[in-house]
């Protein structure tokens, strides 16, 4: 383990960080909220602790080697929790506890958008800037813009990206140089965010609302400047636009990538996994649309179609933008939408949840057992698309399954003895394993219910969901730490 090495990642990323920490002190000028001094004390702290740890390792320059990438990923994200919590800390207008400024920080880096404020309105508007600000970086991963930068300053990227992103996919490469690679993924990230801020303002937001929720929209992390989250708005045209890129943010930036290269939406068509995850959205609008149609809105089905279609979306891709209270929904309809959000997205996209790939290798290693029973001699490979699966792919996707669900029911028993009760524990965990933000029961508008313990059991839980559980559990692996 080159630990020298990894401190002086650690310390580049810190001060490169710390440039974060710069637009919410201009955000709080131009509003005149009087709130610039903490983002302009922990641009200076961040600053400095970061070249502290930088100066006594500078020369250190070696090849970063895979175990040395999960730790530097494990450690940024840790530590960025503690580090983008520091301004919420030191401002006197929120008078946040340590407990409640990292919660909202590692909220907002893990996309989760779940919040210990019971109020957003009387906030400062630096404060609801920073908010969506640190979605948005965490959106597409802080560690790919310093895949970018960090080779400039002779730190090799691979081993980050690859610890950054576990999956089936993650080896895939777009170009031959993973700088390239992780500019690319950038530009795009940015051009998307930029069209969605021009979309919102063209709709009828203000400028600084279009652009605040456009982090969040882009990111899929559902932070909003408003109580009532994109409901307050109470404009069609702004829910589509937000339907829109909310979808875009839950496609593998894979396919965007290539699709922008080549000219041509062939890559879209031709992705298996991107027709499963519209195949579900399709079958669950309609299913909600029907049942919302039938029990609420039978003189208007076009306000039911609209209110699925939004919620249906929003909670797939993990967003946790809401226009209606879902939780009054009728029949099993809060329950289905809470659990759509552990499908998720598409691996390789701005979304929380297990990822559609994962759940359509499972279904399809089910056909085959099937099929296998029926014909024992055959030889049935599992295959995604056309393409057979390595067996060591189907592998791991049954060990993400059984670790994921060993560590929700872990840690939802270890919330239940904190004294919530079931529907809460269970939709708390949910909302921060699968980055949705939004429950059920007694945290279905905020976590200001609960205690000290049990938000840091849902500070850990975002923390596995966004690294996808490996990257964290592998540091306590004994094998890892051997030579």
């Amino acid at each position: 383990m080159n630990f020298s090495t990894v401190q002086r990642i650690l310390g580049l990323l810190l001060m490169l960080f710390s440039l974060t920490m710069l637009p919410p002190i201009f955000v709080s000028v131009h509003f005149e909220d009087g709130n610039s001094l903490p983002f302009l004390h922990s641009f200076i702290a961040l600053l400095i602790v970061g070249a502290l740890v930088w100066w006594p390792v500078r020369d250190r320059v070696r090849e970063l080697r895979l175990r040395d990438g999960f730790l530097v990923v494990a450690l940024f994200w840790i530590v960025l929790g503690g580090a983008g919590a520091i301004p919420l800390l030191l401002s006197d207008e929120l008078n946040l506890s340590a407990t409640d400024a990292i919660f909202e920080a590692v909220s907002g880096f893990t996309t989760t958008g779940a919040t210990i404020f019971a109020s957003l309105e009387p906030l400062p508007k630096s404060v609801l800037y920073y908010r969506t600000q640190v979605e948005w970086l965490g959106g597409i991963g802080i560690v790919v813009l310093a895949v970018a930068l960090l080779p400039m300053l002779g730190v090799g990227g691979m081993q980050l990206l690859r610890a950054e992103t576990p999956g089936p996919v993650k080896d895939s490469k777009l170009t031959p140089r993973i700088t390239q690679t992780a500019k690319a993924l950038w530009i795009i990230y940015l051009a998307m965010t930029a069209t969605c801020a021009l979309a919102y303002w063209g709709a009828g937001m203000t400028p600084f609302d279009a652009v605040a929720h456009a982090f969040s929209t882009v990111a899929t992390g559902g932070n909003s400047t408003h109580d009532t989250s994109i409901a307050w708005f109470d404009n069609a045209v702004i829910e589509v636009i937000a339907v829109v890129f909310m979808f875009l943010g839950g496609v593998n930036f894979s396919l965007h990538f290539l699709a922008w290269r080549h000219q041509r939406v062939s890559a879209y068509l031709r992705d298996p996994e991107l027709r499963m995850f519209a195949i579900l959205l399709a079958g669950s609008i309609l299913l909600y649309t029907l049942v919302l149609w039938w029990t609420r809105y039978d003189h208007d089905p076009g306000q039911a179609f609209r209110l699925a279609l939004f919620q249906a979306v929003s909670m797939q891709t993990t967003s946790g933008f809401v226009t209606d209270d879902f939780t009054h929904w009728p029949g099993a309809l809060p329950v289905i939408l809470v659990l759509s959000a552990f499908i998720g997205g598409c691996a390789g996209s701005t979304s929380g949840g297990m990822k559609v790939v994962r759940w359509l290798l499972i279904w399809k290693q089910g056909q085959r057992e099937v099929n296998q029973l029926v014909h024992p001699s055959a030889e049935l490979p599992v295959k995604l698309g056309t393409k057979p699966m390595d067996t060591r792919v189907v592998d791991a996707v049954w060990g993400f399954f059984a670790v994921y669900v060993i560590a929700f029911g872990m840690l939802m028993i270890t919330l239940l003895a904190t004294g919530v009760d079931q529907v809460t524990a269970f939709s708390a965990i949910a909302a921060c394993m699968t980055n949705t933000g939004t429950g059920l029961g007694a945290v279905a508008a905020n976590f200001t219910v609960l205690g000290d313990v049990g938000k840091w059991i849902c500070v850990l839980a975002m923390l596995l969901g966004r690294l996808e559980v490996f990257p964290l559990l592998v540091l306590i692996s004994p094998a890892f730490w051997k030579r």
